[in-house]
């Protein structure tokens, strides 16, 4: 009777415990007015104050092929000499490899300061052989990836530094379409950072070929599946704006640093003698776009997107690929035998110190190897230099020869020259004498009549 008066209680326990747990609670929301200033609605301008103090970052790539004014529109865009005049590489010597350089500067406007680095690529398309160019450019966006992710991983995370390229503006060569590697390079890279095709050096252009242009531009990238950034639409923006900035993607833009005096009025543009291209003209060309985009309008929204969409997938891509490797081997090695996995893992860490010892002796092998052939370079290079300096010798003993031998015979004739001069000297001499002889014995006959 105790035991069924228990098991009857338990029974009627664990029911009200699942009634209990099948009907959650429900909140309910309701919006009330307030009857007075509370104070929660300077939040906003609380988030302002410390942003302004901290500051911002945003970190810019710039990639295509040389000669498309990618500088220059960087300098337009800012309003800064960011980068200063370069001395443009001798023609027929491009660079062979693709480099990532980046520079950082600090700009402020209105008490507002912002990191900006511009991360340039030259030497992209300059090559003959193109395949896999944009390798360098793929490993530094993901480089900065994995700082950002292990920076995460660290105690103190409140120094932590973004690095992360937030946007990539890529220039298209004027012409009919896209080329195969610009086709590439974004098939690459449009899953790792915020792509914004432009069209450089589009006062190359006339109107109809610009418009045109950019619906083959557009039709390539649809068809070959390629994301390009995509402006935002909630309920703060205008669909029609967005459609609008939607609509003049690749931007069409021409850079100066030039500022043009016409008519009295101050204006940065390029003079022609057909007319003049305004860069903040947008009848001329889709600079005003591009600018609202990087810095007036989209600035925060490309780093939101970095930030949660692009970073997020590299990050999953990354904790996945390490958490199915450790949920394998224990998977593995729940299932056996803890002996067997003992002398499995023996057999393991010794074939790791026997791959650690076969690669430590190649390393010493190839450190031989290369001692040796830099000695044998020095033995050849000595060995050279000896027979050299032998030859040298020899030739100045030669020449020594030779000129002992051309001053024994000047010698000889300065002798040969001495004695023929010295039977001349005699011989005039003693007919000297003689003549002198008979004039003194004539003189003596002519006094000797006198008297």
């Amino acid at each position: 009777a105790t035991s069924s008066g228990i098991n009857a209680e338990y029974g009627e326990f664990s029911k009200t415990m699942v009634l209990r747990t099948e009907t959650p609670p429900t909140v309910t929301c309701v919006d009330k007015e307030l009857n007075g200033y509370v104070g929660f609605a300077n939040l906003p301008n609380q988030v302002f104050r410390k942003s302004v103090k901290r500051g911002f970052e945003f970190t810019l790539m710039v990639v295509g092929a040389t000669g498309l004014g990618k500088s220059t529109l960087i300098n337009s865009l800012f309003l800064s000499s960011i980068y200063e005049d370069e001395k443009y590489p001798v023609a027929g010597t491009p660079n062979k490899t693709v480099k990532v350089q980046n520079s950082t500067v600090y700009l402020v406007e209105g008490g507002v300061s912002l990191k900006l680095t511009l991360v340039d690529t030259p030497g992209f398309g300059d090559a003959i052989n193109n395949t896999k160019c944009w390798k360098p450019i793929l490993e530094y966006i993901d480089s900065k990836y994995e700082e950002y992710l292990n920076a995460e991983g660290h105690v103190n995370r409140s120094t932590v530094v973004d690095n992360r390229v937030h946007c990539c503006l890529y220039f298209i060569s004027p012409g009919h379409g896209l080329k195969p590697l610009d086709i590439e390079f974004m098939k690459q890279l449009h899953e790792k950072v915020n792509i914004v095709p432009v069209i450089g050096k589009a006062d190359t252009l006339t109107p109809e070929e610009c418009v045109e242009f950019k619906a083959n531009v557009m039709r390539e990238i649809e068809n070959n599946d390629i994301k390009i950034y995509q402006f935002p639409v909630d309920e703060f923006d205008e669909e029609e704006e967005a459609q609008d900035l939607q609509a003049q993607l690749p931007f069409a833009v021409v850079g100066s640093n030039t500022m043009l005096d016409i008519n009295g009025k101050k204006l940065r543009g390029r003079m022609y003698p057909w007319g003049i291209a305004e860069v903040e003209n947008p009848d001329h060309c889709d600079f005003i776009f591009l600018r609202n985009l990087l810095i007036r309008t989209h600035m925060q929204d490309l780093k939101d997107v970095t930030n949660n969409v692009l970073y997020e997938n590299f990050r999953c891509n990354k904790l996945a690929a390490v958490t199915s490797v450790s949920l394998d081997s224990k998977l593995a090695s729940s299932n056996r035998n803890p002996l067997a996995q003992f002398e499995i893992e023996k057999k393991e860490h010794q074939e790791r110190l026997k791959n650690m010892k076969a690669g430590m002796e190649k390393v010493m092998e190839e450190k031989v190897k290369e001692k040796m052939s830099k000695m044998e370079e020095q033995k050849n290079e000595l060995k050279l230099k000896h027979e050299q300096a032998l030859k040298h010798l020899d030739k100045m003993k030669k020449e020594i020869e030779a000129k002992r031998t051309e001053l024994r015979e000047a010698q000889k004739a300065y002798e040969e020259l001495q004695l023929s001069s010295g039977v001349t000297v005699n011989n005039s001499t003693s007919s000297l004498n003689s003549t002198k002889d008979k004039i003194s014995s004539k003189k003596t006959k002519s006094t000797k009549k006198l008297f």
